[in-house]
């Protein structure tokens, strides 16, 4: 829960604290990761961003690094503010993701390996195809 004194900031203050660009907090904004109403507007029209939403942006910071999408995180995000984030919920959703992750390491590694026969293909031989190209790439 926040304080009584809820801290505010510019765009600006907001930026250097969180460590994302300008350009993308009106980014995460206008994709609904968060809200502003109209009286987080000045008289010049400037955004006063609360506590609240610099709170998000250092949990979509987290889970960038875990490589969740956008739409991933906002649907955390989303059990958040119901309070409905849970360590059962949460551990479900990271174990999707965790086995999406092992899905594509298992398809990299068929490419690998596929490249690695090619190459051992044409290893000890000229490999070559009437011009000098590698056997390796024909079709």
């Amino acid at each position: 829960m926040l304080a009584k004194n809820i801290l505010y900031m510019l765009i600006g203050q907001l930026s250097k604290l969180s460590g994302f660009s300008r350009h993308t907090i009106r980014f995460y904004e206008k994709q609904g990761m968060f809200t502003l109403g109209r009286k987080n507007r000045m008289v010049n029209n400037y955004k006063d961003y609360p506590e609240e939403v610099f709170r998000k942006l250092l949990t979509i910071k987290k889970l960038k690094g875990f490589r969740f999408t956008l739409d991933e995180s906002s649907d955390l995000l989303a059990l958040i503010e119901e309070n409905q984030a849970s360590c059962n919920t949460v551990v479900k959703k990271v174990d999707e993701k965790v086995k999406m992750i092992d899905e594509k390491i298992e398809e990299l590694m068929r490419i690998k390996n596929m490249m690695l026969d090619g190459v051992a293909a044409c290893t000890g031989s000229s490999g070559a195809l009437g011009e000098g190209n590698c056997a390796m790439l024909a079709p």
